[in-house]
């Protein structure tokens, strides 16, 4: 079974959340870094856009599985 959903909006939508991410762990990275407490709302991001992302991946299987059968 693939890892990630049939192509389409939902696996756009989950590999755009999944990139938001990414992104936004390494910002938070690099505003700790600094000595920034900015870096606590990215994690807030990273948080929401990873949620995101399992929702749509779940979405995607779930209709695949109706189609099924």
């Amino acid at each position: 079974m693939p890892l990630l959903p049939p192509p389409g909006p939902g696996r756009r939508l989950a590999l755009m959340a999944l990139a938001v991410c990414v992104l936004s762990v390494a910002a938070a990275v690099v505003a700790f870094v600094a000595g920034s407490f900015f870096g606590i709302v990215w994690i807030l991001l990273a948080g929401i856009s990873s949620n995101m992302a399992w929702f749509y991946m779940r979405r995607a299987k779930v209709q695949r599985a109706q189609q099924a059968g």
